[in-house]
C-alpha cells in the first residue's frame, strides 16, 4: 500500500491513476467535464513495474500492446476481398474482368460468355494462391518469434521463469543471457559486467557487426550485489514510442521524489544480440509493435515491380488506342462482312464453329505464362549455384515473387562498406558502359562450376512440352479444324 501511495503523489502519475486507484465520485464532479490532456502529458509515458501486482488487468496501470506481433497481410475473413482488391490495382485484370462481364450481355458479346471468364479467373486464382503462400510463410514466422522463450521475473514464485515472447509485458523484468536475442526494448538495470556494460550486436537493425556498449542507469552502478527486482519501486517516465532509433529520453522518480535520468545508451533494442555478457537485466519499455524495430518495419503491403507499374501505364494507353482501333474497325466490318460470302481457310473455327480471334488467344496465353514465368523465376533464383552460401549451407531466399523483374533493372547501389553485400570479396568481372563492353582478362569469366541435373531437366521437359503442344495443334487439329470451316461455310452459302 505505501508504494500505491507513492504513486499517487508522482506529479507525472497522478493523472493516470486516478481511473485505476480512485472511484468516479473521487475523480469528477457532477456537471463538471474533465480536463483535456495537454500535450505535453500525450508525449509521456508511464512504466510501473509489474511485480507489484498480481496481474494485468487488476490494478495494474500498465495496460500498453502486448509483444506478440503479426506482420502478415491477409486473414480468412479479410484474404478473398482484400487480394482481389490489390489485384485490380493491376489494370489489365480489371479490363479483362470489364470484358468477360461485357460478354454476358446477349446483344454486345462476341464469344461464349463461360469461356471468356475462364482466362482471367485462372490468372487471379493462381496469383491468389501465390499470395496466399507468401503470407501464410509470414505466419508461420511470426509463429516463430512469438513463439521464442525468455526468463521473465514472477511475482508468485519470486525467480525467474520462462516465457514465450508474446506473454512479455510493459513493466516486465527479462533476465538476458549471453547470445540471446532481445525480445523487447529494454531498459539496462543491472549486468554481469563489473562496469555495469551489456554489449550488443545490432546487426538485425542497422547491419554493423561491431559490438556497441550499453550502460547500466545511474543509480544501479553497484553490480557486486545481485539484482532484486521486488525491491525496485521507482517509476518511469519516458517518451512516447517512435521509430527514431537515436532517440531516447526519459528518467526514473524515486520514494524520496529524487529524479535519474536515462538515454539511449541505455536501452536495448528489441531484435539485438547480447554478447560477451553472461546475464543482464532489465524492465520492459515498448513491446510488440511498439518497439523501435517494429516502428521502423512498414508492415505488410502488396509489392508492384516496376514492370507492373509501367504495365498499368501502357495497358491504360493501350485501352485507349483499342477503343478508337475497335470503333473504325467496326465500321470497316459492317462493311465488309456484308460482302463476305465464306471465311478464309486459314481461320481456324473453335469446336462449336464459331471463331476466336488468334491475337486475342495468343494474349490470353500470354498472361497465363506470366505468373507461370515469375514461379520458374523464383524456382531457378531458390536453386542458382552461384547464389549459395557453402559455408553456412544457405540457399537465397526470395519473399516476394512480384518483384524478381527488378533485379535486372537495377542500375545503381549505394552501400556505405563493401562486406555489407559481399563479403569484403568484391571482384571486378566485366561492365557496359554506353553498350561496349570492358572485361577483366583474369576475372571475366566465372570458375567453372558443372551445370546441375535439375537445369538440363528443366529444359528438355520445356522443349518437349512446347514440341508435343505444336504438333498436335498443328498437325492433328487442323484437319478437324478445316472440316469444321468448310461445314460453316457451306452454312453461310445456303
Amino acid at each position: 500500500m505505501c508504494f500505491i501511495k507513492f504513486l499517487r503523489e508522482v506529479p507525472w502519475f497522478r493523472r493516470p491513476c486516478c481511473q485505476v486507484f480512485a472511484s468516479d465520485s473521487e475523480n469528477e464532479e457532477p456537471g463538471k467535464r474533465r480536463k483535456r490532456k495537454t500535450k505535453k502529458e500525450e508525449t509521456k509515458r508511464v512504466i510501473v513495474p509489474n511485480v507489484h501486482f498480481k496481474d494485468k488487468w487488476q490494478g495494474n496501470p500498465n495496460n500498453y500492446d502486448g509483444n506478440k506481433i503479426k506482420t502478415t497481410q491477409y486473414s480468412l475473413l479479410s484474404f478473398i476481398p482484400k487480394n482481389a482488391f490489390e489485384q485490380f490495382h493491376r489494370f489489365a485484370n480489371f479490363y479483362f474482368v470489364a470484358i468477360a462481364a461485357l460478354n454476358f450481355v446477349p446483344v454486345i458479346n462476341a464469344f461464349e460468355p463461360e469461356i471468356s471468364v475462364i482466362p482471367v479467373c485462372v490468372i487471379m486464382t493462381i496469383t491468389a494462391i501465390k499470395d496466399a503462400w507468401e503470407d501464410f510463410r509470414r505466419f508461420k514466422l511470426d509463429k516463430e518469434i512469438n513463439g521464442r522463450g525468455c526468463l521473465i521475473y514472477s511475482r508468485s514464485k519470486n525467480s525467474y521463469i520462462e516465457k514465450r515472447w508474446k506473454d512479455v509485458q510493459v513493466g516486465d523484468f527479462v533476465q538476458l543471457q549471453c547470445n540471446e536475442i532481445i525480445p523487447a526494448d529494454i531498459l539496462l538495470l543491472y549486468s554481469s559486467d563489473q562496469n555495469g556494460v551489456c554489449r550488443l550486436e545490432t546487426a538485425n537493425l542497422d547491419g554493423e557487426t561491431n559490438l556497441k556498449q550499453r550502460h547500466v542507469v545511474k543509480g544501479f552502478a553497484n553490480q557486486n550485489t545481485v539484482f532484486k527486482p521486488e525491491l525496485f519501486q521507482n517509476v518511469i517516465i519516458c517518451e512516447k514510442p517512435n521509430k527514431d532509433l537515436n532517440r531516447f529520453k526519459g528518467y526514473m522518480e524515486q520514494p524520496d521524489f529524487t529524479r535519474v535520468g536515462f538515454d539511449k545508451e541505455n536501452l536495448l533494442l528489441r531484435g539485438c544480440t547480447v554478447r560477451n555478457t553472461e546475464v543482464a537485466i532489465g524492465i520492459v519499455i515498448y513491446a510488440g509493435h511498439e518497439t523501435k524495430a517494429m516502428l521502423n518495419n512498414r508492415g505488410p503491403r502488396y509489392k508492384r515491380s516496376r514492370i507492373e507499374q509501367r504495365m498499368n501505364v501502357d495497358v491504360l494507353f493501350s485501352v485507349g488506342l483499342l477503343f478508337i482501333m475497335c470503333f473504325v474497325g467496326a465500321l470497316g466490318h459492317g462493311i465488309w462482312n456484308a460482302n463476305l460470302l465464306e471465311y478464309p481457310l486459314y481461320v481456324i473455327p473453335e469446336k462449336n464453329g464459331t471463331y476466336l480471334a488468334p491475337g486475342l488467344a495468343g494474349f490470353y496465353m500470354f498472361l497465363t505464362m506470366i505468373i507461370l514465368l515469375q514461379l520458374c523465376q523464383v524456382f531457378l533464383i531458390h536453386n542458382d549455384i552461384d547464389l549459395y552460401n557453402e559455408e553456412q549451407d544457405l540457399p537465397i531466399q526470395c519473399r516476394a515473387l512480384n518483384i524478381t523483374e527488378d533485379l535486372g533493372q537495377i542500375q545503381y547501389i549505394f552501400s556505405d562498406k563493401t562486406g555489407t553485400l559481399t563479403e569484403n570479396k568484391m571482384v571486378f568481372r566485366r561492365c557496359t558502359i554506353n553498350g561496349k563492353e570492358f572485361s577483366h582478362q583474369e576475372n571475366g569469366c566465372r570458375p567453372g562450376l558443372s551445370v546441375p541435373f535439375w537445369r538440363w531437366a528443366t529444359f528438355i521437359y520445356l522443349f518437349i512440352y512446347l514440341f508435343i503442344y505444336l504438333f498436335i495443334k498443328t498437325f492433328l487439329c487442323r484437319p478437324i479444324h478445316r472440316s469444321l470451316g468448310a461445314a460453316h461455310n457451306n452454312k453461310l452459302r445456303q
